[in-house]
């Protein structure tokens, strides 16, 4: 069990705070942000969020205060000593930040990681970690919960709600339990209307987003015994031709795993340095076991890997021999 007094303690008996979250964040680590930072709002400690990526415009509706910083390094570069708490959120792995990682090494502020993936890596003070958590969001509900640190409302709500809901698939994902909706139902009884979440964060595309879509799909291809395993990929010239942004494939890797048959997907996509692989499987294949081989992970079902300074034609291959294998020792 977590301990929440701890970090109840941690709150009050500090003053200034830096949030961060993960590089191209989705709606876990953006709700996440903003319901701690409400909750650090109602005991009047200064806080600043710091996110090394944009907002992707989906989102944009939980940061109506606009309180969310992009990092600019002439800019931001000493906000990791000004603070006396950093809490990491959704992320547990330091090189998830980009070029925001040495500044979070070299602080001596106290660091905080609030999480539920696998595997934290050991540069933290404190943990608030559980891979059995559905979302960070879940994390932070149960901390209101437990410690009754803030009054509930609309405002909390909204952001723990978004962040549920998606890493959840919509409640359609593994941890998906009983209590995962009561949670929601709590959260709607305080104001949250479903079916408006559901259209800011899916129904508010870009043309180049279903540009991406239609190029990534034309890479399609199918591996293995019995075609277990599938693949796309995008290149940077890409999102360049289709006037798109990386967190505009948000949901793609997903499609991979919709096939019949398949079991892993891998979606490759080049980066500025390097190359980015999300993979997702089903049934009996641990994908975050595969990510490990290549200094990844994330959960289970739904894993990460990211490979600097190699390129992504060359490299491509081999991982694909290495996932074939891989699923098929597990037969």
């Amino acid at each position: 069990m977590l301990n929440f007094e701890e970090l109840k303690d941690i709150i009050i008996n500090n003053h200034s705070f830096l949030l961060t979250t993960h590089v191209n964040p989705d709606a876990d680590a953006i709700g996440s942000c903003m319901a701690l930072y409400r909750i650090l709002r109602h005991w009047d400690k200064r806080v600043t969020i710091l996110n090394y990526s944009q907002t992707p415009n989906y989102l944009a509706f939980l940061d109506e205060e606009n309180v969310i910083n992009t990092f600019d390094p002439l800019m931001h570069s000493k906000q990791f000593d000004k603070h006396d708490v950093i809490i990491a959120l959704d992320f547990n792995r330091a090189d998830r930040i980009v070029k925001m990682e040495p500044l979070l090494r070299a602080s001596k502020s106290l660091k905080v990681c609030i999480d539920h993936h696998l595997n934290p890596e050991s540069i933290f003070d404190y943990y608030y970690c559980e891979p059995e958590y559905c979302a960070t969001g879940h994390i932070i509900y149960d901390f209101i919960k437990q410690t009754n640190i803030t009054p509930w409302n609309y405002k909390i709500a909204l952001p723990l709600y978004a962040a549920i809901m998606t890493d959840t698939g919509s409640f359609r994902y593994e941890r998906t339990t009983p209590e995962v909706h009561i949670i929601a139902a709590h959260l709607i009884k305080l104001g949250v209307v479903p079916i408006d979440i559901q259209d800011k964060i899916f129904n508010s595309n870009s043309i180049g987003k279903f540009q991406l879509m239609g190029k990534a799909l034309s890479t399609l291809k199918l591996y293995g015994k019995k075609n277990q395993l599938s693949t796309m990929m995008l290149m940077k010239k890409d999102f360049d031709d289709a006037m798109a942004e990386e967190n505009d494939t948000e949901g793609f890797v997903n499609l991979l795993i919709a096939i019949n048959g398949v079991k892993m997907g891998m979606f490759f996509i080049e980066v500025k340095e390097g190359f980015k692989v999300s993979l997702r499987s089903k049934y009996d294949v641990d994908c975050s076991a595969f990510a490990s081989k290549f200094g990844g992970g994330g959960h289970k079902f739904a894993s990460g890997i990211r490979i600097r300074n190699e390129s992504l034609d060359d490299r491509m291959p081999s991982m694909i021999k290495e996932a074939i294998k891989f699923i098929s020792s597990g037969e």
